[in-house]
């Protein structure tokens, strides 16, 4: 919001004109998010300590877990909070992209927050019903999506890559499939969130890809020249990302292994929503499956499992997700952890590889 004070300064003192450029904005909030969240999040995980908010460990998890027991928990709090600080100073408040992702990033924050406190409060695993979940994630996913289509942010039109001419209209069902695009992301990248570091990484990774696409996606030329839709100041929603970028980097400072704090829902959600709303407004709902390969996989092993067990009885993993089926193996956590890692960042330059080959 600082951006609006700013920039009109630009037409009597030369050296504000810089915050015209998106690229410039991205780094400053990159660095403000880091900066805030490393130094944020040192006092918040002593605040966190002094409560004794801990997480609250599983039964039928891993028995190498009980050791975690009673680490802080909530990281999502200074997480959200240093992203909203970069964006309040180098964001563009008129981009209806930038609008419509402030608004699911926050409905799906305050959704963890209250499922967290919940379990931090009670002191279990249950916290908000997996019914209540999915049902404020779609009325959610829902509003944004009908905004979007309302006010011509984008279109009803969806982009099948690596074919030509793959463009299909599909009228009012493209809500209901940004919905459900928004809503798999949110969960899956709460299914993640299992390991130190782990959801954090390819939440990193994901956010870079994302802010090049959208970054030109924005910019009429390269669209142009790269055969992508051009959407109307979605670039500055490469801003949010770097914002997100730096509070990653900042909460991975105490979240890598062994972490002082762990991520919790008000984190996994709001970011996975948030990642799904920019895959969807830059019209890349597709590549996205590539993009946020991890979290997909995560989510199929879940989904296989339970399909699995309900039909025949058996288990096609040792434990669900999928990155509890390694460590019940023999690999090591640090192992796990750093092989998703290279994962995603092989996944997120292929997606961003794949810009040329439309």
């Amino acid at each position: 919001m600082l951006y609006h004070f700013l920039f009109p300064l630009s037409q009597e003192y030369s050296v504000f004109n810089v915050f015209r450029y998106i690229t410039f904005r991205s780094i400053v909030a990159f660095i403000i998010a880091t900066m805030i969240s490393i130094i944020w999040g040192k006092h918040f995980i002593n605040f966190m300590k002094m409560k004794q908010f801990g997480q609250i460990i599983r039964d039928d998890g891993p028995q190498t877990h009980k050791k975690k027991a009673g680490t802080p928990t909530m990281g999502g709090i200074f997480i959200g909070g240093s992203i909203l600080v970069g964006l309040l100073v180098c964001g563009n408040f008129n981009s209806y992209p930038v609008l419509m992702c402030l608004f699911v990033f926050i409905s799906y924050f305050c959704l963890g927050f209250l499922d967290d406190y919940l379990k931090v409060l009670k002191k279990d695993t249950k916290g908000v019903s997996g019914k209540g979940k999915l049902a404020w994630q779609f009325v959610t996913s829902i509003l944004a999506m009908f905004f979007m289509i309302k006010y011509n942010v984008i279109d009803t039109q969806i982009y099948v890559p690596f074919v030509k001419d793959g463009i299909i209209d599909i009228g009012n069902f493209y809500i209901i499939f940004g919905a459900i695009v928004i809503t798999g992301s949110s969960n899956a990248v709460n299914l993640t969130d299992g390991l130190d570091g782990l959801a954090i990484g390819p939440i990193i990774t994901s956010s870079v890809a994302l802010a090049l696409i959208t970054y030109v996606s924005g910019h009429k030329e390269i669209s142009s020249y790269l055969f992508i839709p051009y959407i109307e100041n979605i670039g500055e929603l490469a801003v949010f990302a770097a914002a997100l970028i730096g509070a990653g980097v900042g909460f991975l400072w105490y979240n890598s292994y062994p972490a002082q704090i762990f991520m919790g829902d008000a984190g996994s959600l709001s970011l996975g929503g948030l990642l799904g709303t920019m895959a969807v407004l830059a019209k890349s709902e597709f590549l996205f499956v590539i993009i946020g390969g991890v979290f997909v996989v995560e989510a199929l092993s879940v989904i296989i499992q339970v399909i699995s067990f309900k039909t025949t009885g058996k288990r096609v993993f040792k434990m669900a997700p999928i990155h509890h089926h390694f460590e019940i193996t023999g690999w090591p956590e640090p192992k796990v952890i750093v092989r998703f890692w290279i994962i995603s960042i092989l996944l997120a330059l292929l997606s961003v590889a794949t810009l040329k080959m439309r």
